[in-house]
């Protein structure tokens, strides 16, 4: 279990015009858990984890979900299942906070439809979420991955139905200027928050400020 601790100082310094909340809060908040996407890791999500740590969150309760972005999805999902129940255990916390980038937001709907995932999530944050496919997939058919996130896809009708199951609060971020997820409007879920951003670009909505302070919103709703 990767837990994000690392040194945030100089992130945080750049993000310093950020009031950060009582540090009382900060034991109320469920433990987050950051799901990647396609040829990522657990670091695209630095800037976020920063961003939450200055306002109110505790490091320690931060958690990176590695995982081997050119496998299957469904096994993605399953080794993400057993991680949310690891992170449970360690820290006595009965829901966590799930956010997700690009092909996480598949990762994230399996678990959460069909692995009883959605018992144990209050909030789910989609950052360009691949949550309908995307067809830039086509470019990396070689891996299984890709093949499961293109639109139509045998994985992707099997998560027909309910988009937003239990009664966790969810929210998306997209922008027209994604430029991987297309069309970009995938991302967006039914029964959730859907919000659209300017030009962002796939990367870059990772660090936005509109994004973040929205994720921290839902997050503290």
């Amino acid at each position: 279990m990767r837990r994000i601790v690392g040194p945030l100082i100089g992130i945080l310094a750049l993000l310093g015009f950020f009031a950060p909340a009582a540090p009382a809060q900060a034991a109320t908040h469920n433990p987050v858990v950051f799901v990647h996407g396609y040829t990522g890791n657990s670091t695209n999500f630095a800037t976020l984890q920063a961003y939450l740590v200055a306002n109110g969150w505790s490091a320690g309760r931060l958690y990176g979900y590695n995982y081997n972005w050119a496998g299957s999805n469904i096994i993605s999902a399953q080794g993400l299942a057993a991680f949310v129940n690891q992170i449970k255990a360690s820290t006595g916390a009965s829901r966590v906070d799930i956010v997700n980038h690009s092909m996480g937001g598949l990762v994230t709907r399996y678990y959460l439809q069909k692995l009883g995932g959605a018992a144990n999530v209050d909030h789910v944050a989609s950052l360009a979420g691949a949550n309908h496919g995307t067809t830039y997939a086509s470019a990396c058919t070689i891996y299984v991955s890709c093949i499961e996130m293109l639109p139509g896809s045998a994985y992707i009708t099997s998560l027909s139905g309910d988009e937003t199951p239990g009664s966790a609060k969810y929210g998306t971020w997209v922008s027209p200027c994604d430029g991987i997820i297309i069309p970009y409007t995938s991302t967006r879920l039914s029964g959730a928050d859907n919000h659209t951003l300017a030009c962002v670009d796939h990367l870059s909505i990772l660090s936005n400020v509109e994004a973040m302070s929205g994720i921290r919103d839902l997050f503290n709703s």
